[in-house]
Order: structure tokens, then C-alpha cells, then sequence
């Protein structure tokens, strides 16, 4: 299938990068979200990542502009009709998913893949939303996208082999390494690092160490580039305890039972960077963000 055009859904950390990767990579992007606000701060931090690149000397100023040029955005489902392949990047709510999926099974041509970012969430449940569960697959991007490799490819029950082989040649075409694993709750990924997270979320609730002290004994001693508390702030509190009830109802196993702590940063409001504060304070950060 040539995939020339790519429809995604949710202009926030995970959809942005999804564009920019592949509007980078040629391709036309609709980028889709509720509001212009939304959009518009997509595009503005796409925009910023990619003045990244170009300060660090990996992109010209002019591929930034032709980058940002095969980007639009809408609020209207509608613009995806047309779209060769739509990847939904929206919260990680399964009623919120299902629901999208039907709406972009009836608008979006035939013959078109409906993919999902979806962190836990079974792929077969998604495309039993529509009536196409052959164009139906995972994709699951890290972040942040524009700099991780990895890319897993989910088969749902019913998604085809032709469906799979499009999105891995479309993976490597981003410049991804695609790897397929299958439709379990969290996958591969997040059946193994949300585990260790909420272990650390543990740590720091029994008082065993203090968060930075959690993170560098990760960093150093276990050579990761990142603290397992610094990172769930990255991905989104919420997230997290998202992907950790989805493992815990539908795997049945204790060990992924959420901590309490971490229910109590999401019930204050505490969701990490995006909120300015979760297991660490990113408050100068946003605000500066803001000016």
C-alpha cells in the first residue's frame, strides 16, 4: 500500500511528534484535535522541536519550513476522509478510543489503515469498533517520538498481514525500527517498565529514598538515561496509572496494582511536566513555557 498521506488524531506530546516525524519524512500530515488552541500549540511546539534540530545542525532552516508546510490542521474528523492511514493519539480511555474508531470507520476511506498509539489497550477490543478489523493495528511510538527508535506493531485478532506489512514499511520509512509483539494488555513495553515505575513510586511512598536519590541509583547503577520517577513524569502521571489498571484488570495480578501515591498525584492534579508539577517540580519550567 503506498501510504502518502497520514491522519492524526491528537495534537498534544505523543500526536505532535507523530507528525513531525512524518511530515519530516515527507509525507502530507492532517493533524487533527477539538480546538484550534490545541492545534495551534502542536504545531508551536513542533515548530520549537524542530528549531532544535536545526540549532544542533541535524536539519537545514529550510527543511524545518517544508517540514512545517506539509502539516494541517483541523478540528473536523471530516478532513481525514482522504487520509491513506490515520494514527489516533488521544487519552488512554478505552470508551473515548472506541468511540473515535467508529467515528473515523465511517469517514475515512475504504481500503484506508486506522491505527492506534495506544499504550495498553487491546488492539482486537478497538477494532471491534469497526467494520474493517483487517486495517485495524497498533502502533505504538516512545517518547519522545522524534528521537526514539522503537516503534511496536500490535496485531489485533482480525488485522491482516498486508495491514502489518504497510505499517512496518511506513515504521522504517520514519526512520523507526519496527518490532511485533502481541495483543496482551501493555504489550511488551509497558508489561515491563510500568512495573519498575510504580515500583519506584513504592520506594518513594514507603520512604526508602528520596526521589532524586531513586532516580540516580537507576541512572548510575543501572546505566539508564533517565530516573524511572523523572520518566513517568515525562509520560503523564495519568498515563501511567492508566496503563497500570489496564495491566492490573487485565492481566488479574496483584504486582501491577497501582501505588496509592501515585493515585493521589493524579487525584491533586499532579500529572508531571505537563501540569508543572508531579513527582518533581516543573513549575519555572512551564511558566516560562507560557511567556
Amino acid at each position: 500500500m503506498d501510504i502518502k498521506t497520514i491522519g492524526v488524531v491528537g495534537a498534544g506530546q505523543m500526536g505532535g511528534g507523530i507528525a513531525q516525524v512524518a511530515a519530516g519524512a515527507g509525507l502530507q500530515v492532517v493533524l487533527r484535535d477539538l480546538t484550534d488552541a490545541f492545534t495551534a500549540k502542536g504545531i508551536a511546539v513542533i515548530g520549537k522541536s524542530l528549531a532544535k534540530f536545526v540549532e544542533k545542525g541535524k536539519l537545514s532552516a529550510e527543511e524545518r519550513e517544508a517540514t512545517l508546510s506539509r502539516i494541517r490542521s483541523t478540528t473536523t474528523l471530516d478532513d481525514l476522509a482522504g487520509c491513506d492511514l490515520v494514527v489516533e493519539a488521544i487519552v488512554e480511555h478505552t470508551e473515548a478510543k472506541l468511540e473515535l474508531f467508529a467515528a473515523l470507520d465511517r469517514i475515512v476511506k475504504p481500503g484506508a489503515i486506522l491505527a492506534s498509539n495506544t499504550s495498553s489497550i487491546s488492539i482486537t477490543r478497538i477494532a471491534a469498533a469497526t467494520r474493517r478489523p483487517g486495517d485495524v493495528i497498533g502502533m505504538h511510538f516512545m517518547n519522545p517520538v522524534p528521537l526514539m527508535k522503537l516503534v511496536e506493531v500490535i496485531r489485533g485478532l482480525g488485522t491482516s498481514d498486508a495491514t502489518t506489512r504497510a505499517v512496518c514499511a511506513l515504521a522504517e520509512q520514519l526512520g523507526k525500527t519496527p518490532v511485533e509483539v502481541r495483543d496482551y494488555p501493555g504489550f511488551v513495553s509497558n508489561r515491563v517498565l510500568m512495573p519498575m515505575i510504580n515500583e519506584a513510586v513504592y520506594c518513594l511512598y514507603e520512604g526508602v529514598g528520596t526521589p532524586e536519590a531513586i532516580d540516580t541509583v537507576m541512572k548510575l547503577g543501572m546505566n539508564h538515561p533517565m530516573g524511572p520517577l523523572a520518566l513517568a513524569d515525562l509520560i503523564g502521571l495519568d498515563t501511567c496509572l492508566a496503563i497500570l489498571e489496564v495491566l492490573h484488570q487485565g492481566l488479574g495480578d496483584p504486582k501491577y496494582r497501582p501505588c496509592p501515591l501515585l493515585r493521589k498525584h493524579v487525584e491533586a492534579g499532579w500529572l508531571g511536566r505537563k501540569a508543572g508539577r508531579g513527582f518533581y517540580d516543573y513549575a519555572p519550567e512551564v511558566a516560562g513555557a507560557k511567556r
